[in-house]
């Protein structure tokens, strides 16, 4: 087992209620049995296809041969299959040949595929991200062009901007595009590096949503542009190359079944780009595709995190080693390491992070689905608190998932650091997520230089309505002594995170370096104040469902539920104490540090 579809299934439908969505129009032909049989289809080509290629798909990692990269052969089937089943385009139109799927439904297909192989799965839908950027800012000319390949399969699709003098700071970009004489068209000249399936044999070409400056166009981030660059561009005779040129690919250290390529455009022949809405404002188009891939990017982190909670707690009902900790009788058998506490406390930190962190991926998941269909003030706070959370559903599974797959290797001990078992695999992906997407140092930034004050902090006062309305459920439990506890314990830490967010606050018009210097620290704090929250949710609700549970496996894993809410209030939420208090501290180190002193 690489996932538990209980946790997901209580996610969707007692927790979030996604049948919810039904009431409107644009999913009202889908109900609980075609939600299951999507991922129950998800769960069956994760079996069949994803979770037997993942390790060959890291030993035996993509190479460039004669300029192009080849990858695993089993790609080839698995992305014919992914468009031939409509992945790819599963949450768009009819009239474009998707399926109205929610995205918090697809969402919970998507880290099945992750968790089963993240290699595999990042293909098919890097391309579902290019293609929608397309269909929603491309002219009805290119839509027709690219996109019915993109979501049978056929052509894979990307975003390029990363440069290597250039990669955060996407203002320094040099990639450049010089108009042509037909408008709209343009000739490329520069190179990408970093790349994800920028180049591979398992598609018959890849379509690059590429960010580029027009010449003459305003300096830093308002002269990007953004441009559709295909590998092969079509012509009334077929596909003709387009002047991409594969210069190489990076070996990594893990993630090792998807290529990352270092591209040349216009570098040896002519490299044309077709416009992607108006000139100058690229950026702001991407920035929907990099929304989607920063929730993207926490799920395939909390997958790979699953994956290896799951693979630990195997072994520990396996592995016999010692006796328990009062035993003086050294010719009783062993027992099992799971009965040791501190082998339990490595799978309850697991589990708290990646089971907290689904929860508050699916949550996105469904305040997207309602910005995309809801009206008014519903649609705003959706859209709100979506824009608000993403950060910390990016970064919160990246960095936690990195700790979190450490703790499964000590759980296997020195098996765990061998290629005997997939442990060592899982930590060298997890590693990535922190990096991708923005690192998390940005979104730190982002959090707390723009997104606390969005229309006047109205998206901080909307959470606090909701982890106000979590708390004050929870402090009406009667039966459960524990929940009312921990209401409390997240209300005072809620106020103490308000109270930070003031102080620094005040300090950004005297000194903005000072203001943002912990503003990663400040990402930690919101982030695992934010995760106590779903657990405050998860605990109140298994509480309520445990009393009418008949089977065994049915009370244990509310009992679990509630035992891992109980870890996480005592574990995890106690950190915010120490964050606070440097949070709220004068002492300026890092600032006043000085680089000739290291």
């Amino acid at each position: 087992m690489f996932f538990s579809k209980r946790d997901l299934q209580f996610n969707l439908y007692q927790l979030l209620d996604v049948e919810q969505l039904v009431q409107y129009p644009y999913f009202q032909d889908h109900n609980r049995e075609s939600f299951d049989m999507v991922l129950d289809a998800a769960e069956q080509i994760a079996d069949k296809m994803l979770r037997p290629l993942l390790t060959e798909m890291d030993r035996n990692e993509p190479q460039l041969v004669d300029g192009k990269i080849r990858v695993h052969e089993g790609m080839k089937a698995i992305t014919r299959r992914f468009g031939e089943d409509g992945w790819i385009n599963a949450t768009f139109r009819y009239e474009e040949g998707g399926q109205q799927l929610p995205a918090t439904v697809h969402n919970a297909a998507a880290f099945i595929f992750q968790a089963a192989n993240y290699s595999a799965s990042v293909y098919p839908f890097l391309t579902t991200g290019a293609a929608n950027l397309i269909r929603s800012f491309g002219s009805p000319e290119l839509i027709d062009t690219y996109t019915p390949n993109m979501y049978n399969g056929r052509w894979q699709g990307t975003m390029a901007l990363t440069e290597p003098n250039a990669g955060s700071s996407l203002s320094d970009i040099s990639t450049s595009a010089e108009p042509t004489q037909t408008a709209g068209i343009y000739k490329i000249q520069g190179q990408k590096i970093f790349i994800s399936c920028g180049d591979h044999d398992a598609c018959e070409n890849v379509v690059h949503l590429l960010l580029a400056k027009i010449k003459g166009g305003p300096a830093g981030t308002k002269g990007i542009s953004l441009f559709v660059v295909p590998q092969q561009r079509v012509t009334p005779e077929g596909l003709v190359p387009n002047g991409v040129t594969t210069a190489g690919v990076y070996h990594k250290m893990g993630y090792k079944g998807a290529p990352i390529a270092h591209l040349m455009f216009g570098s040896d022949a002519d490299c044309v780009g077709y416009l992607v809405g108006e000139e100058h404002r690229g950026l702001s188009y991407m920035f929907q595709m990099m929304n989607e891939a920063r929730v993207g990017v926490g799920t395939n982190a909390a997958a790979i995190g699953t994956a290896a909670y799951h693979a630990s707690l195997a072994y520990a009902k396996e592995r016999p080693q010692g006796r328990p900790i009062a035993a003086k009788d050294p010719t009783q058998p062993q027992t099992l390491i799971i009965h040791h506490a501190d082998v339990k406390r490595m799978l309850l930190f697991q589990k708290s992070v990646v089971e907290g962190s689904l929860s508050l991926l699916l949550q996105c998941g469904l305040w997207a689905d309602i910005a995309h269909v809801a009206q008014g003030t519903d649609k705003e706070r959706a859209e709100l608190l979506l824009d608000l959370l993403t950060p910390i559903a990016k970064s919160y599974p990246s960095e936690m998932c990195c700790q979190t797959t450490s703790a499964a290797v000590q759980i296997l001990g020195g098996a765990g650091y061998t290629t005997d078992f997939p442990l060592e695999q899982y930590y060298r992906e997890a590693r990535i997520h922190p990096i991708h997407e923005g690192t998390t140092g940005i979104h730190g930034l982002d959090l707390l230089g723009r997104k606390i004050t969005l229309k006047g902090g109205k998206a901080v006062q909307l959470l606090a309505e909701e982890m106000s309305l979590a708390i004050a459920q929870a402090k009406a439990v009667a039966n459960e002594p524990k929940l009312p506890i921990w209401a409390e314990q997240l209300e005072k830490t809620l106020l103490k995170v308000q109270q930070v967010t003031g102080h620094l606050l005040a300090i950004a018009p005297q000194n903005v370096e000072a203001f943002l210097a912990d503003a990663t620290l400040y990402l930690e704090m919101f982030g695992i104040t934010t995760i106590a929250w779903q657990w405050l949710k998860q605990a109140t609700e298994a509480n309520k469902k445990l009393a009418d549970a008949n089977a065994d496996s049915e009370r244990h894993f509310y009992q679990g539920k509630i035992a891992t809410a109980h870890y996480f209030f005592e574990y995890e939420l106690a950190k915010t104490t120490a964050l606070a208090k440097r949070l709220l501290s004068q002492n300026r180190a890092t600032v006043e540090m000085q680089p000739e002193w290291f």
